[in-house]
C-alpha cells in the first residue's frame, strides 16, 4: 500500500501519526501497545490530521525509536523501518511493529516505573493486571471473555433494555462513580468483548 493511501485510512487500531519522536518514554507506549495488541505502523513525519511534514533527520528518529524499543520496552522489541520520500520531498519513515508473540510488554513511564498498553482504536490504553495475564495466556489469540462484577454487569443489563449506547458521563451517573472509572471499567469491558467502542460522534460511545 502507498504512502497516501494508508495516511487516508486514518489513525487507528493498527495505525499511528507522529510529527516526530521526542523521547524514547513517549514512543515507547504507542510501540508496546501495537505489540501488545495486533501489531501496526508509526508515520513519523504525519501530524495528526495526516497533513505530512517529513522528518528532519531518519537516522536519528530510527536510532531513538530503536533506543525505545531496545531499553523502554520490556521485554524488548525489533522494529522494522521504511523510509519514503514524497513528491514534496519530504521523508516519511514508516516504523512497522510486528503482533509479538512474547506478551505482555511494558513501557518504562518513569525510572523504575513500567507499565503495559494496548491498543483500542487510536489510543494507548494502560492495561490492569488481569488483561496482563491474559496477554501472556494468548499470544495468538483475542483476550476471552471474563467474570463480571455486579456494576460491569449492570451496564449490560442497560444497554440490553433500555438504551442501545452509553457514554462515558452516562455510565458515571448510572453508578455514580468517577468519569476516571468509568472510563476504565467500559475499555476493559470492550477489551474483553463485551463491548464495542465508537467514536465517529462527537462523544464517543458503547454499545454491546
Amino acid at each position: 500500500m502507498n504512502l497516501r493511501a494508508l495516511i487516508s485510512q486514518g489513525e487507528g487500531e493498527r495505525l499511528e501519526f507522529k510529527k516526530k519522536t521526542t523521547h524514547p518514554t513517549r514512543i515507547a507506549r504507542t510501540l508496546a501497545s501495537l505489540a501488545n495488541t495486533h501489531g501496526g505502523q508509526v508515520l513519523v513525519g504525519v501530524e495528526d490530521d495526516g497533513r505530512i511534514v517529513g522528518v528532519r533527520d531518519a537516522e536519528e528518529e530510527m536510532y531513538l525509536l530503536r533506543e525505545a524499543a531496545a531499553h523502554y520496552i520490556d521485554p524488548p522489541l525489533t522494529l522494522h523501518f521504511r523510509e519514503v520520500e514524497t513528491e514534496d520531498n519530504h521523508i516519511v519513515l514508516i516504523v512497522s511493529v510486528p503482533e509479538s508473540q512474547n506478551k505482555p510488554h511494558r513501557a518504562q513511564v518513569a525510572p523504575g516505573e513500567w507499565r503495559g498498553y494496548v491498543r483500542v482504536r487510536d489510543e494507548s490504553v494502560q492495561t490492569s493486571s488481569l488483561t496482563e495475564k491474559l496477554l501472556a495466556q494468548q499470544p495468538e489469540d483475542h483476550l476471552e471473555k471474563i467474570p463480571l462484577s455486579k456494576d460491569e454487569l449492570r451496564v449490560l443489563d442497560y444497554l440490553r433494555t433500555k438504551h442501545p449506547r452509553i457514554t462515558v458521563a452516562e455510565y458515571a451517573k448510572l453508578l455514580n462513580v468517577s468519569r476516571r472509572r468509568a472510563y476504565r471499567t467500559l475499555i476493559k469491558l470492550t477489551l474483553h468483548g463485551y463491548l464495542r467502542y465508537h467514536d465517529k460522534e462527537q462523544e464517543p460511545y458503547y454499545t454491546l
